[in-house]
């Protein structure tokens, strides 16, 4: 199914759903990653935060909780034609599901230079070793995404120290 292009000014409204999202998992001390799945028709399908920690859940990565939502919304797996909108670059365990899904298009804010797999350490969302490929549109409001994740981290050292 093709998309609809995308306005890039609707890209930003959508990242700054997910930065919502992702400040609200400060709430519950999770890292600040949200993540929001819409359809072609630009509906709210799913919305989630990390949950890891709270959950104690290795999996409970944003992307993972609103595939799953999506998927149950939708009655169906393949997710094709919908956009998912996530605040940090998706990790290979995440882009490992966004292709499994078919997920149409994934937009992200910044990017991982440690796990990211949407071009920043690997690409696994635009390779050629795969039978899906989505459109990926990657560095949306980053820094604003940034900032929320360095400051988390930074305070999660100092209480440490």
């Amino acid at each position: 199914m093709p998309l609809p292009p995308l306005d890039p000014a609707q890209a930003e409204r959508w990242m700054r759903q997910a930065l919502e999202v992702a400040r609200g998992a400060l709430l519950h001390e999770e890292v600040p990653v949200g993540c929001l799945i819409f359809d072609a028709a630009g509906r709210e399908k799913a919305r989630a935060c990390d949950r890891r920690q709270s959950g104690a859940d290795p999996l409970a990565h944003a992307e993972w909780l609103a595939l799953r939502q999506a998927g149950a919304t939708q009655g169906d797996w393949r997710l094709d034609g919908m956009t998912l909108v996530v605040t940090l670059e998706p990790c290979p365990m995440c882009a490992g599901a966004i292709l499994m899904a078919r997920v149409g298009r994934v937009i992200f804010g910044a990017g991982s230079e440690k796990w990211g797999a949407a071009g920043s350490r690997a690409d696994w969302l635009g390779s050629a070793a795969f039978p899906h490929k989505p459109q990926v549109i990657g560095g949306v409001l980053a820094g604003e995404c940034g900032v929320l994740l360095t400051d988390y981290f930074q305070r999660q050292r100092r209480s440490r120290e």
